[in-house]
């Protein structure tokens, strides 16, 4: 049995940036088994592209309305992002992993 493989694409908002905000969300996200990114924006807020399951996104989803501990999370956008964007170019990775 093949397990349906999806990508979403995450933009948190809020005092996201200095509060372990990326660390906790790479811990979240392998625990979950999914693989791809996450970074700091310049405009303070931190966004992700993950790949797996159905079910592993809406529990990453889920945990990033919230964030760790020290979070203030003001608005949550995800969406699907388009087959030709670079953040949906996730094959051949195995790892979720920070992005500097």
């Amino acid at each position: 049995m093949t397990i349906e493989k999806a990508t979403r694409h995450f933009r948190v908002t809020g005092r996201v940036q200095g509060v372990g905000f990326r660390y906790r969300t790479q811990q979240e996200a392998r625990r979950l088994g999914l693989v791809g990114w996450v970074r700091n924006n310049p405009d303070s807020s931190v966004e992700a592209s993950a790949m797996g399951s159905g079910e592993s996104l809406d529990a990453l989803e889920r945990w990033l309305q919230n964030g760790p501990a020290g979070a203030r999370v003001d608005t949550l956008e995800s969406c699907v992002p388009d087959a030709q964007e670079p953040s949906a170019a996730l094959s051949g990775s195995d790892d979720f992993v920070i992005v500097r």
